[in-house]
């Protein structure tokens, strides 16, 4: 029976392309689906930022009928026609274990490419650096973050059929929290705070901590503009991204440092594992997803480790001991046993050597995979 696929257009059709995915992985232990009106939102033209730089084309295929597949085919403009970097993004890349489905989902892509002149193919990763990226290869006995995304191990072995090769990889660790920290830690935390003349900044509402998140995004962009992967982060994306976040942060998990003349110049941002309620609600904040992510912010024993920022001129300076001084403290105070890192790029070893004196699990790995458009 051939493949057929069908781009999509209506809001209607949107949903069914988010359904999928959630209809795939039912009942899989290891998959935590997001909910279905950030998901939509994610995707909308309209809604998402990213958008205003970015277009995107959104595919389902159909076999027998039945939708056995999606894809998003994804032009980042500042990267094509800025850094001039011929390149197709693509995402949301789903399928039942059949080649036939994945093969036919990437004649569409490449379609899409060469109708715009693009040299090559990379995926998944949204329309900027800011989402979701990399295809899981290892770990796929784990449960995903609730940032993260989860994927069947046939995945890449389809890619690797039908051509793709490796890019990018990401890893991502596991840590018991330490029930102490060595006196050292304190004596150094102080000693930088001083010399630099630092200050710890503390939030008791969400309210107090908004007007701090989107200097949280310019010092992100400041970090990791170094990177071979950056791509520059929109305003609208920071007033978005800062919106969307200062909504669900818990306040006590995140550590903001200021320098003496009240510019931030570092951050750390974790929060408490929302991944086992999101199984829960199953996509729906209502009538009971609510509930459960209300209760995992309050009461939890795992959290994410988000992002971690520092300024260019303060790296290697030992400002990351103030950091994890606090977070130990913030940890001990709420009994947390657990923390989880976020997929961070294996190339940027100053994030990797955070964790050194922590004894971390590699627990999993995920890639980008990338293909010529012939």
């Amino acid at each position: 029976m051939s493949i057929e696929i069908k781009e999509i257009h209506t809001q209607r059709e949107l949903r069914d392309f988010v359904k999928f995915q959630m209809n795939l992985y039912k009942g899989n232990p290891y998959f935590v689906p997001a909910l279905m009106v950030d998901e939509v939102n994610s995707l909308d033209v309209t809604k998402n930022p990213a958008f205003k730089f970015a277009s995107a084309r959104y595919f389902l295929a159909y076999k027998e009928g039945k939708i056995v597949g999606r894809v998003a085919a994804i032009i980042n403009d500042i990267e094509v026609n800025e850094l001039k970097i011929k390149k197709l993004r693509f995402g949301w890349l789903d399928m039942i274990d059949d080649i036939e489905v994945t093969k036919a989902l990437i004649s569409k892509l490449e379609e899409v490419g060469k109708e715009n002149g693009l040299e090559f193919m990379e995926g998944p990763m949204g329309a900027s650096n800011l989402e979701k990226a990399g295809m899981l290869t290892f770990g796929f006995d784990r449960i995903a973050t609730a940032i993260g995304q989860y994927n069947y191990a046939y995945y890449p072995e389809h890619l690797k059929k039908l051509g793709f090769e490796i890019e990018k990889e990401w890893v991502e660790q596991f840590l018991t929290a330490p029930k102490s920290i060595a006196p050292k830690i304190y004596d150094f935390a102080k000693l930088v705070t001083e010399r630099y003349k630092l200050k710890l900044l503390h939030f008791k509402t969400a309210k107090e901590m908004q007007p701090y998140i989107k200097p949280v995004f310019d010092l992100l962009e400041e970090s990791y503009k170094g990177l071979e992967t950056f791509v520059p982060i929109s305003e609208e994306q920071k007033a978005h991204y800062a919106k969307k976040y200062s909504a669900i942060l818990n306040p006590d998990f995140i550590s903001f440092i200021e320098d003496g003349d009240g510019e931030l110049c570092a951050f750390a941002i974790t929060m408490p594992s929302f991944a086992k309620a999101l199984q829960k609600a199953n996509g729906k904040f209502f009538p009971f997803g609510w509930y459960h992510l209300l209760k995992a912010k309050k009461k939890n024993d795992t959290v994410e480790f988000v992002l971690i920022g520092v300024h260019p001129k303060y790296q290697k300076k030992g400002i990351t001991s103030i950091i994890f001084k606090d977070m130990f403290e913030t940890f001990t105070k709420h009994n947390i046993k657990y923390l989880e890192t976020n997929p961070e790029l294996e190339e940027n070893q100053s994030v990797q050597a955070l964790w050194t004196d922590y004894n971390p699990v590699q627990h999993k790995r995920r890639k980008t995979f990338k293909k010529n458009i012939g």
